[in-house]
């Protein structure tokens, strides 16, 4: 019986493997299988580039394995634009614990900070929103905001923004927008290799991500979207449009001392995506939302409505709630629901501006 067992275990775990060397229909990236969406008049921002700045960042470059440094890129870019005037950060779990990220993130703003004036890091939420109520990043944020217009770079779990934003007067909260790495369509998976990659993972099928930043924390997201902010989302399928290959980060190393520490932080995530994705380039995630920051007209956006809740497409292979945007009228059963502005294309030559 046991061997039985084992053997039907082992036939089906074969199985599932060799499903992965089928030949992959739609590989549901938001590129080609989905309806575009309606955009809004003009480029995604009429007005110029904010000029008080907040970055809340889980920062986790040079980590080894599955650790993005694309937070480290966005930090670079926004914290060496004469006409922000980044009033401070912070680091929250993510990416990785948030005893790496603090001093990460320290580390990452001593660097682009190199013959300017340094900027406060202040450590922020450890765990989810239940079990993070108070800490120096939510005071120093909640005083930002009181201080005048603010615009908040979200580059991790919304934890600390969220709680910080609680606090704040209607008042406070209409003069700040948040910029979220965050959000999909339902039915949108985050699949890079598309049946591009040379020598992917998988018989070429390749690693599917998660939009890590919601599911860590929706708890957070839904608490903020209850708020009703202005929120703007810079989603996986904005992200894909541009890549970031060994040419590139060679361009950043030689820029300065700043730029040589953060390209070197990129090299290991660069050799994953050869490996693993089969793409010589990675999608600089979070440095797209430096980019809407940084030149707002660079993207057209769409005006949707963004909710918490489980996808309804595809609820059989993943039940974790996700932040998700529509058109449409939102499912009634969602968590929280909000208005929001969802960028999903690159108008200009990102590498021009960046």
């Amino acid at each position: 019986m046991r061997k039985t067992i084992t053997a039907g275990a082992l036939a089906v775990l074969l199985s599932g493997m060799l499903s992965f060397a089928l030949p992959v229909a739609s590989w549901r990236t938001g590129h080609d299988a989905f309806a575009p969406l309606a955009l809004e008049d003009g480029a995604a921002g009429s007005a110029p580039p904010p000029r008080r700045v907040w970055i809340d960042t889980d920062a986790a470059c040079g980590e080894p394995g599955w650790h993005d440094p694309d937070d480290c890129l966005a930090l670079l870019a926004l914290l060496r634009r004469p006409e922000l005037d980044i009033v401070g950060v912070s680091s929250v779990f993510g990416n990785a614990p948030l005893e790496r990220t603090q001093p990460i993130t320290v580390a990452a703003v001593r660097q682009a900070r190199r013959g300017a004036g340094m900027v406060a890091v202040h450590a922020g939420c450890a765990a989810a929103f239940p079990r993070c109520t108070d800490n120096a990043a939510i005071r120093a944020l909640r005083e930002a905001v009181a201080g005048g217009p603010l615009t908040i770079v979200a580059l991790g779990p919304l934890t600390t923004v969220a709680r910080a934003l609680a606090r704040a007067t209607p008042e406070e909260r209409a003069r700040v927008e948040v910029v979220a790495v965050m959000g999909r369509r339902p039915g949108h998976r985050f699949h890079p290799s598309e049946n591009r990659g040379s020598g992917a993972w998988l018989f070429g099928h390749g690693p599917v991500f998660r939009d890590l930043n919601a599911v860590l924390d929706p708890e957070a997201a839904a608490a903020l979207l209850a708020l009703q902010p202005r929120l703007t989302l810079i989603p996986y399928e904005l992200a894909r449009q541009v890549r970031l290959d060994a040419t590139d980060l060679a361009r950043i190393a030689t820029q300065d001392v700043a730029g040589a520490w953060t390209a070197a932080r990129c090299q290991a995530w660069l050799a994953l995506w050869r490996e693993r994705v089969g793409l010589d380039a990675f999608y600089p995630f979070d440095l797209m939302a430096a980019l809407y920051v940084m030149a707002p007209r660079a993207l057209d956006c769409a005006r949707v409505t963004a909710w918490v809740g489980r996808d309804p497409e595809l609820t059989v292979f993943d039940r974790s709630p996700a932040l998700l945007v529509t058109q449409d009228d939102p499912p009634a059963n969602r968590f929280a629901a909000s208005s929001a502005r969802y960028c999903t294309t690159v108008r200009a030559r990102v590498h021009d501006v960046l």
